[in-house]
Order: C-alpha cells, then sequence, then structure tokens
C-alpha cells in the first residue's frame, strides 16, 4: 500500500507556496480592476479638463488684453500718457502731472476682470504703499 506522507515542513511549505500564489493573484487582479476603474471615465475627465484649460486661457489673454488698453478706457484714474506699464508686481505705476512737466502724485494701478483677486505678493505690495513703507533712492554708478 502506497500511502503519502508529508513531513509538516513539507506542508508548511505548500501551504506558504499557495498563499503567494493566491497573494500575486489577487494583487494582479486588483491592479487590472483598478485600471478599468480609472479608464471607465476617461473620455469625459478628458473632454472636461480641455474645456477647463480653454477657459482658464481665455481668462488669462483677456485679462492681460484688458490691462494694456486700461488706460485708455473710461474711469482709469490716471491720464494714459502718465502711466506706465510695470507688469509684475503691480501693473502700472502713474506719475499724474508728468505730462504737463510736474508730477503732483504717484498713483500704484493693478488691473483685474471678473473675479480675480489680488495675489499675496499684490497684497502686500498695497499694505506697504497704504503703510507708507516707500522710499526715494537715488543710485550713482560708480565710473572708476
Amino acid at each position: 500500500m502506497n500511502t503519502l506522507d508529508f513531513s509538516p515542513a513539507a506542508l508548511v511549505a505548500g501551504l506558504l507556496f499557495l498563499f503567494a500564489v493566491g497573494l500575486l493573484a489577487g494583487l494582479a487582479l486588483g491592479r487590472r480592476t483598478g485600471r478599468l476603474e480609472a479608464e471607465r471615465g476617461l473620455p469625459e475627465r478628458l473632454a472636461a479638463e480641455r474645456d477647463d484649460a480653454v477657459k482658464r486661457s481665455r481668462s488669462i489673454v483677456g485679462g492681460q488684453v484688458a490691462e494694456q488698453v486700461a488706460p485708455y478706457l473710461p474711469e482709469f484714474p490716471c491720464d494714459p500718457g502718465d502711466a506706465r506699464f510695470v507688469g509684475k508686481p503691480v501693473d502700472f505705476v502713474c506719475f499724474s502731472g508728468a505730462s504737463a512737466g510736474e508730477i503732483e502724485e504717484i498713483v500704484f494701478v493693478e488691473v483685474k476682470t471678473g473675479a480675480s483677486a489680488l495675489s499675496k505678493t499684490e497684497k502686500s505690495l498695497r499694505d506697504a504703499i497704504v503703510s507708507g513703507r516707500v522710499r526715494w533712492v537715488e543710485y550713482r554708478i560708480p565710473l572708476d
């Protein structure tokens, strides 16, 4: 009579092998399921992301155009001839009265469109100006 006697070590090794095979199969199945789940709404997500990117791009371009033509729009706070475009961190510095030959005041102008808000840097610039932390420096280039 031929009986199969398995030693306890062989039995444990066999169970560990089956466990490892099951674990690898489960991981492979989970990875495949996750990939399929991620791909399920991909075309709709891509279309929505493209639409959002186009809207943001249009908004940015529109804001840049508005910044450039702002001095010529009604209710701009300065004479367009006195306005100098800076761009960052403020859009314009206006030297009110410069076109007439005598500067009466200096005006910092930030142009915004729609619901856009001041950036952190723009807010800090505004606060520095409002609190009077502004100074004049004359820098002379050394000619040695």
